[in-house]
């Protein structure tokens, strides 16, 4: 698959750690990735400009665009109010990974788009089937949802490297206030 715009894939990023080698991968598999950092559930503003800042530097190494959100975390107060108390992993996570796949579904279409990813799979703390099952979902006749198991052929190893090569940002949480108390 050649890189040209039919072959843009927009793939939400969480921070630059868990992006390095996903953006990498795309690229090899013929996708000109476009990276969205839209993450309202980290619980700083402070967090929010470590991760981006880490995100700018896995950008210019990949020579990838970038765009981002202003950071709102009330907005991820309001979409998980009443699953505060829920267990990490549990449903208030569900519904943080849905309200950033489904912003990142709707910034796709808006830059026309058809496809679009998260980094967010690469961690072993997450579940692949349950964040694939949410895209899937979000998809529709015009959006589809690349589900690619980024773990998969040492990849949470390589993207831990990079980011140490390039000396980025490592938080020790998930981002929000709740992924403190595990």
């Amino acid at each position: 698959m050649a890189q040209n715009e039919n072959n843009k894939i927009l793939i939400h990023a969480c921070c630059g750690i868990c992006s390095g080698y996903p953006i990498q991968l795309l690229k090899d598999m013929g996708y000109s990735p476009v990276v969205y950092f839209y993450n309202p559930n980290l619980d700083t503003q402070e967090e929010y400009n470590k991760r981006l800042e880490a995100q700018k530097i896995v950008c210019m190494y990949h020579w990838v665009d970038l765009i981002t959100e202003e950071y709102n975390h009330e907005e991820f107060l309001n979409y998980v109010k009443g699953l505060e108390l829920e267990p990490e992993k549990g449903k208030r996570c569900d519904k943080c990974i849905e309200l950033r796949l489904k912003k990142a579904g709707k910034k796709a279409k808006e830059l026309g788009i058809n496809k679009f990813t998260t980094s967010l799979v690469i961690s072993p703390h997450k579940n692949f089937s349950k964040i694939s099952e949410i895209g899937k979902f979000l998809s529709s006749e015009d959006l589809e949802y690349i589900s690619i198991d980024f773990k998969k052929k040492d990849g949470f190893l390589k993207t831990n490297n990079l980011s140490k090569e390039l000396g980025l940002y490592r938080q020790n949480y998930c981002g929000c206030e709740f992924s403190k108390h595990v």
